[in-house]
């Protein structure tokens, strides 16, 4: 009798046992996605704020120069949505979780052509989600201070290329993911478009 009640005790245990590991498994999982969310925010931060105070200190290149992977492109601020991020050459993960990017094949500031930027849209380029229509932004480089002003925004599927192409004026597209409160990977793109209304070179 006591072999008899003794397996399904036995058998509550173990399934017991088991719930208590896999318990503790999504726990720590849990903890160490969070720690990495939390380390990736606090690195992107701290690079920004080092970024723009090196950059408030810069010397003024005489001419242009060719980027380089990983280098500071310039300032992009839109003030009307409290929005200033540095802007880096690149657009791989690391470029992309310290700043907004620079898109490679497109042109730098100050050249004809559309300057393609993207950043991700629940970190540095959250503010996007408000901005409107004749908004005036700001992109801040080594070679001087080029203004743009917003003349429309969109949303595109990811591989619309379209919006890369330029209509023989000095334009900027800035891109992220939307919608902007999607959980997970977002299957399509923001997109806004504005052209350049004025530059101060240095």
């Amino acid at each position: 009798m006591n072999t008899v009640k003794s397996r399904p005790e036995g058998t509550r245990r173990l399934f017991f046992n088991g719930l208590c590991w896999i318990s503790s498994c999504f726990l720590l999982a849990g903890i160490l996605a969070s720690s990495y969310a939390g380390y990736v925010l606090v690195d992107g931060q701290v690079f920004q704020a080092m970024a723009l105070r090196k950059f408030a200190h810069r010397a003024p290149l005489a001419e242009p120069h060719l980027q380089t992977p990983g280098e500071i492109v310039g300032q992009l601020e839109i003030p009307s949505v409290e929005l200033r991020v540095v802007v880096i050459h690149g657009d791989s993960p690391e470029v992309l979780r310290r700043g907004a990017g620079h898109l490679p094949d497109s042109p730098l500031p100050g050249e004809w052509g559309n300057v393609a930027v993207a950043g991700h849209r629940d970190t540095f380029f959250r503010p996007l989600r408000q901005i409107r229509i004749g908004d005036v932004i700001t992109l801040e480089t080594n070679s001087g201070l080029y203004r743009y002003r917003v003349e429309s925004t969109g949303v595109v599927p990811p591989g619309n290329v379209e919006v890369l192409r330029s209509s023989n004026r000095r334009e900027l597209t800035l891109i992220t993911c939307f919608p902007f409160d999607y959980i997970g990977p977002a299957p399509d793109r923001f997109i806004v478009r504005a052209v350049e209304v004025e530059a101060s070179p240095e």
